[in-house]
């Protein structure tokens, strides 16, 4: 990978591993956006699905920094995104196949428009044709990611949290096989992957722009 083109860096994690905050201290470092679950879930609330990007797609080939202006990510929205796209109706709750397909196009345009860091989402098969990418994934022992839920998420009970673990893990391995094909545990989908045992997120970053080189 090459940072001195277009770029994008994909992070899959475990959870409970830290690799979300990796992938913040890293977009950092490299001083590009990061990208999640959250900031696509403030783009879809407003109501852009498939067929509005496939719209924006034949207007401009590069639609994300219009509709970049006009989104506050991480802040909610400056202004509606119909206020500048006339005649689109705000559809119905979409079902997951299609929040699927919408999530992809997003992410795309943000890739296609501009150098990023995408944690989850199934971004390792997103990017798998992008001409410069990095698969990532990030892992930790079991005793770690239990120790980091228990307190992130305020569980008193060991076993409790590595209830929740697994059934995080199953969740998120089925999501994977039924909208990509594969599992997200395959390390054949990575090209690095880091185990966060005896490593902080910042070392995991560092070590991650000395893959990069």
């Amino acid at each position: 990978m090459e940072l001195s083109n277009k770029y994008v860096i994909t992070i899959n994690r475990e959870i409970g591993s830290g690799g979300k905050t990796v992938a913040k201290l890293l977009a950092q470092k490299l001083g590009v956006p990061f990208y999640d679950k959250a900031h696509l879930k403030t783009v879809e609330d407003e109501g852009l699905n498939e067929e509005k990007i496939e719209s924006l797609k034949s207007k401009k080939r590069t639609w994300w920094p219009d509709l970049k202006k006009i989104v506050e990510l991480g802040g909610g929205f400056a202004v509606s995104i119909y206020d500048n796209l006339p005649n689109f109706a705000v559809p119905e709750e979409n079902d997951t196949d299609k929040k699927f397909q919408t999530e992809q196009e997003i992410l795309k345009g943000i890739a296609d428009a501009e150098s990023c860091v995408v944690v989850g989402r199934c971004s390792f098969v997103t990017f798998k044709d992008h001409p410069n990418h990095l698969n990532i994934w990030i892992q930790s022992p079991m005793e770690s990611r239990v120790e980091r839920v228990m307190k992130k998420k305020g569980i008193a009970s060991k076993a409790e949290a590595e209830k929740l673990i697994n059934e995080v893990d199953e969740l998120c391995d089925d999501y994977s096989k039924r909208h990509a094909g594969v599992s997200r545990y395959d390390p054949r989908n990575y090209d690095l992957v880091i185990s966060m045992k005896d490593r902080t997120e910042e070392e995991a970053a560092d070590l991650i722009i000395k893959y990069i080189g």
